[in-house]
């Protein structure tokens, strides 16, 4: 009898703050703000007389050895990389299967629209990019790194300008960040790939074919395909193809949905179970609020003491702040403007141009995708660390107060749109 009336208050007292506590958290805008809580922490520490132990923290070193078979020892900023990051992009991966099959991509001709921009918001910035860094050949392996969205920071600003965004205009974002990381996977691919050793790479191919395999069996346990992920993970870091694609791959393999096995007479027969889902569910608390926390910290360091102005007008910087601040809304909102007219679709309901715009200049905030490709495309050049990462840290701070300008600033005609009505009296 006590147990159960202090059961009853402690739930009347606490329940509504620990589900309000609970909805901030699954919210955009707080992932948004956490990660601008982390690379603000960053840029604070390493510009402090605590700037020695930061760097500490990034080269702590963690090793990680199976005898003679396994040796990995890397600085925590590497585990988080190389690990961390496979983790996040294993959520990618289940966030473009499930678009693909049944979401917002899984009608062809509706995904036309944000493919157009998704193209178009990655090439204009890079080929704005390479104009300026054209006589550097070292710079110009950087030229991937302004056509990267944070898909995370783009929706937390949409997310606490609240009634101003149109709900279908999220919706696009999403899609438009989704077909992105698409491509960022593929550049990662094809083009940050160090010299490969075939005997690992080789290995990784019967990891992938294991995963394949138990797709097509219908394996349902989410651990399976984790321990085949890690042993894939562990053959393509050793194989010279950059580790993260080891979650993409993993994510692939999961199925949508799988047939339980009951017996006829239980009325559950023919239900689905859905691995996918479950794991999108386990995974994205983890991958919001520590993975890309964690990176941020780790990676948006930059020691700006001495830096000046000037430093700014410099190829890499300049070409990744005009990318992101002129190329990706250039080419995001021509590219879906074009593909209107060629596929005559319309803008989603509620949206005009004017909100298209906004959303354009906001996918200019690249900052975790940004400074990833930009680890990969100048791994081992110190020299280009602070302009690789003030580039990055200038152009997404400007794109998230300008986007979030225009959307304040379109308010008061979306008012004024509105019909008015008068009452006449008889």
């Amino acid at each position: 009898m006590i147990f159960s009336s202090l059961r009853s208050w402690f739930e009347q007292r606490f329940s509504s703050r620990a589900n309000a506590l609970q909805e901030l958290m699954a919210s955009q805008s707080f992932a948004g703000l956490l990660l601008a809580a982390a690379a603000f922490l960053a840029l604070l520490l390493s510009n402090s007389p605590w700037s020695a132990h930061y760097n500490a923290v990034q080269q702590f070193a963690i090793q990680l050895r199976l005898g003679d078979v396994l040796d990995l020892n890397k600085p925590l900023q590497i585990w988080v990389d190389d690990l961390g990051m496979a983790a996040f992009f294993f959520l990618v991966g289940l966030e473009i299967k499930r678009e693909w099959l049944q979401g917002q991509l899984a009608d062809r001709k509706a995904a036309l629209l944000p493919a157009f921009a998704a193209l178009g918001g990655m090439v204009v910035p890079a080929l704005i990019y390479a104009a300026l860094n054209r006589g550097d050949a070292a710079a110009l392996r950087g030229w991937a790194i302004p056509s990267a969205t944070d898909i995370a920071f783009a929706l937390g600003v949409l997310a606490l300008l609240g009634s101003r965004v149109p709900p279908a205009l999220k919706v696009l974002l999403t899609a438009i960040a989704i077909l992105d990381d698409l491509g960022a996977i593929l550049i990662i691919a094809f083009v940050y790939t160090a010299q490969l050793n075939w005997a690992m790479l080789n290995a990784a191919l019967w990891c992938l074919t294991a995963l394949v395999l138990m797709n097509r069996l219908g394996v349902r346990r989410l651990s399976a395909y984790l321990c085949v992920g890690l042993l894939l993970w562990v053959f393509l870091l050793k194989s010279g193809v950059h580790a993260t694609l080891a979650g993409v791959l993993t994510a692939l393999c999961v199925p949508l949905r799988v047939p339980l096995r009951m017996p006829p007479r239980l009325p559950s027969h023919g239900a689905q179970h859905n691995p996918l889902e479950g794991a999108m569910h386990r995974f994205h608390p983890w991958v919001t609020f520590l993975v890309l926390p964690a990176f941020a910290f780790l990676n948006a360091g930059v020691d700006l003491r001495g830096a000046s102005w000037g430093s700014l007008v410099h190829g890499v910087p300049l070409g990744i702040v005009l990318g992101l601040l002129l190329g990706k809304p250039l080419g995001i909102f021509s590219s879906l403007w074009a593909g209107s007219k060629i596929t005559g679709q319309g803008l989603p309901a509620g949206c005009r141009w004017s909100h298209i715009f906004g959303m354009s200049v906001l996918c200019g905030i690249g900052f975790t995708m940004s400074l990833f490709i930009g680890e990969l495309a100048f791994a081992g050049r110190a020299d280009f660390e602070m302009a690789l990462k003030m580039g990055v840290l200038l152009a997404s701070l400007l794109a998230a107060l300008l986007g979030s300008a225009v959307f304040v600033l379109i308010r008061p005609k979306m008012r004024a749109a509105r019909p008015q009505f008068t009452v006449v009296k008889s």
